[in-house]
């Protein structure tokens, strides 16, 4: 067995032994976007808390995993059903910011534990905070504010600011606001969705600016960046993790090779946690992971490590536990602040091409210990 094939067997059976402190178990129901233009992100999270649970080796928990279809209105059906009929103890898996609106309020109302793989809208942060609502991502503006600080380090002035219309889009260019210091060519608000940036990247031709920065998640990123391409405009770009993730950028190719994102997590951060999951996660299903990868196993691995020191029934016991976040994250140092949102280090990554495969590595550190701009707005 080699060093990392041992080091995820003893990772696995440390897990196994926290698994088997509670044989109650603890059953969570997992709405997440495995259909349509965002179905390689929820299939990512679902793969990657799949995997921690079956490192793991136990039986202890009960995941039921539904399809949200990206629509609000599906994510609550299943939500209530899930609360209602299947009794869930806990709720996961929510890509989308306008998706976890629609569901996590109700949903911890209700005495639930949502825990955040990925969504971190601003208003769950600040004064719509809960004591039972956890993200183990980052609140939405964090990898944006980090964009920002590295827009000033590259000596930019002048960026024009692309996003969707919905709660992740406007918490994007608020972040990256929050930090940069230039002038703003452009801001442009698109459709969520949309496919065809033809008008959009006209304006950016004609903008005057000198660097643009987008944040476009999913089949949105794909498209735009080839079309960026294709157009010729040879102003550089800049981003969050999102339009520049592991999946997206074998879609995209060459045009986004020298792209620098901001990124909470890569798969070279040197920690014996991160090498385990990179390891394993290749070997179960023939891929390197992906950011939103890593964010549902550390999901997975934060459940674990409650389960390990309380019942899910003894409310207050449990929420302790989780509070304490006491696993081995694969981003290496990582707490929860006041608001029960991440302080973590933010990386700049740039896309490269390792063999034939496209993919990132880190250059540097934008933000360290960053917690949130709203976590003074939470009175929990």
């Amino acid at each position: 067995m080699t060093l990392k094939g041992k080091l995820i067997a003893g990772l696995a059976t440390l897990a196994l032994t926290a698994g088997m402190a509670h044989a109650e178990g603890v059953k969570v129901g997992m709405i997440t976007t495995l259909s349509g233009g965002g179905a390689g992100l929820g299939i990512d999270v679902r793969d990657g808390f799949q995997l921690a649970l079956k490192m793991a080796g136990t039986s202890d928990v009960e995941l039921i995993v539904e399809d949200d279809q990206q629509k609000p209105d599906i994510a609550v059906q299943i939500a209530d059903k899930m609360i209602q009929s299947d009794q869930v103890d806990v709720l996961t898996g929510i890509i989308w910011s306008n998706l976890a609106m629609a569901v996590v309020p109700a949903a911890v109302a209700q005495g639930k534990f949502y825990l955040s793989p990925n969504a971190g809208p601003s208003a769950l942060a600040g004064a719509g905070c809960d004591k039972n609502y956890f993200n183990v991502a980052w609140q939405n503006d964090n990898l944006h504010e980090a964009a920002g600080a590295y827009a000033n380090s590259a000596g930019y002035a002048n960026s024009f600011m692309l996003a969707p219309n919905y709660p992740a889009g406007t918490d994007a260019i608020a972040g990256y606001k929050r930090f940069y210091e230039g002038a703003a060519a452009g801001e442009v608000y698109t459709q969520l969705g949309q496919t065809d940036y033809a008008a959009e990247i006209a304006q950016i031709r004609n903008s005057g600016a000198d660097s643009v920065f987008f944040f476009l998640p999913g089949g949105m990123g794909i498209a735009f960046m080839k079309q960026y391409a294709e157009s010729g405009v040879d102003i550089p770009l800049v981003g969050p993790a999102f339009s520049f993730d592991q999946n997206i950028l074998q879609a995209v190719g060459d045009a986004a090779l020298g792209v620098k994102n901001t990124s909470q997590w890569n798969k070279d951060i040197d920690n014996p946690a991160n090498a385990a999951f990179v390891e394993a996660y290749q070997a179960e299903y023939g891929r390197l992971p992906s950011l939103y990868s890593s964010q549902g196993y550390d999901t997975a691995n934060l459940l674990l490590s409650a389960i390990a020191k309380a019942d899910v029934k003894d409310a207050d016991a449990f929420r302790a536990a989780l509070e304490a976040a006491d696993f081995a994250s694969v981003r290496g140092d990582f707490a929860f602040g006041p608001n029960h949102h991440p302080i973590q280090d933010i990386y700049v990554r740039e896309v490269v091409k390792e063999g034939e495969v496209y993919t990132n590595k880190i250059i540097g550190t934008a933000l360290e210990d960053r917690g949130d701009a709203y976590a003074a707005d939470c009175k929990m």
